[in-house]
């Protein structure tokens, strides 16, 4: 028996404080499950990646799409891309300095081939499985990170924000960053600190006014202080995320993840979808005075996502 079948979300009860007027960086315990279900295997997950997952805070599926699906998905975004600058509004935001394209939101909504994509079973059926739940876009994105001017991203836990900002009650949610292109130790990998999604950091400073304006080019509020991530790197260590392109990297909504700069020639390019649980709608936000826009925290389509087990091709 499932013992969290029943689990219900009270979206009033603020479990996880955060940006607390006059409060300083305060640590908690997770309250909640990392796998929700059992660990019984299913087709693209055993129950050693369950409970690897569940022990670390991310998973590496390796070759879960093929060169061919990898080859019209990089088209597709090199499309999008291209088309940016002038046909995709204000859910493009370009690099500090040098202006290239940086991430593209609501990426679904922009290209079929990247709609089956975030419905594939391969991505969403397995982040179904794990938080047990029939599951919806929160968000979704196009990271591209330029050879040789690509910036960083500093460490954070996304659940902080989405909690903050978006109004996300319990850590039923999850990231899916499907590669695009060959992601190594060099161009800039996806850095995540192992073990550290069991400790939620809320952090101090209070939220300013369409804070996301500036955070999404570099964030600085809702950020682990230097001395709470000199602890967890010391505690649990720094994993990076390597594999060729057709890698999906699964990863918690508390887990503690960043990256360097990118001064390669080689760019890197990454599909992202965040699903949360449909029984983990937002409501207000937590420490924010107005949720973010829609294009960054999806707050009006909550319908399960109708997944598809079909090549992308």
């Amino acid at each position: 028996m499932n013992k969290y079948a029943d689990f219900k979300v009270d979206a009033e009860a603020d479990l996880y404080p955060t940006r607390v007027a006059g409060e300083q960086e305060r640590w908690i315990e997770r309250l909640d499950p990392v796998v929700w279900g059992d660990d019984h295997p299913t087709r693209h997950l055993t129950a050693l990646d369950l409970e690897s997952y569940a022990r670390k805070g991310y998973l590496v599926k390796h070759g879960l799409f093929d060169r061919d699906e990898v080859s019209a998905l990089r088209d597709a975004a090199l499309a999008l891309r291209q088309a940016a600058p002038r046909k995709l509004g204000p859910n493009v935001v370009r690099e500090p300095g040098s202006g290239d394209l940086r991430t593209l939101f609501q990426l679904e909504q922009h290209h079929e081939l990247f709609d089956r994509l975030s419905r594939s079973e391969r991505v969403a059926g397995i982040a179904r499985r794990i938080l047990n739940d029939d599951v919806y876009l929160h968000q979704s994105r196009l990271n591209y990170k330029p050879g040789f001017t690509g910036k960083e991203f500093y460490w954070h836990s996304d659940f902080e924000t989405w909690h903050a900002e978006d109004g996300m009650p319990r850590m039923r949610a999850l990231s899916a960053s499907v590669l695009l292109t060959d992601n190594d130790a060099l161009n800039g990998p996806l850095m995540l600190m192992p073990g550290s999604h069991v400790h939620y950091v809320g952090c101090e400073g209070e939220t300013p006014s369409n804070n996301y304006e500036s955070s999404l080019k570099k964030q600085e509020i809702g950020t682990p202080s230097p001395k709470a991530l000199d602890w967890m790197a010391r505690e649990f260590g720094i994993d990076y995320a390597s594999g060729k392109a057709g890698t999906v990297i699964f990863f918690d909504s508390n887990t503690i993840h960043g990256s360097n700069g990118n001064i390669t020639p080689f760019p890197r390019s990454n599909a992202f979808f965040v699903f949360n649980a449909v029984s983990n709608q937002p409501c207000d936000p937590f420490a924010a005075d107005d949720p973010r826009p829609e294009f960054l925290g999806n707050r009006s389509e909550f319908d399960a996502l109708r997944i598809e087990d079909t090549p992308l091709k």
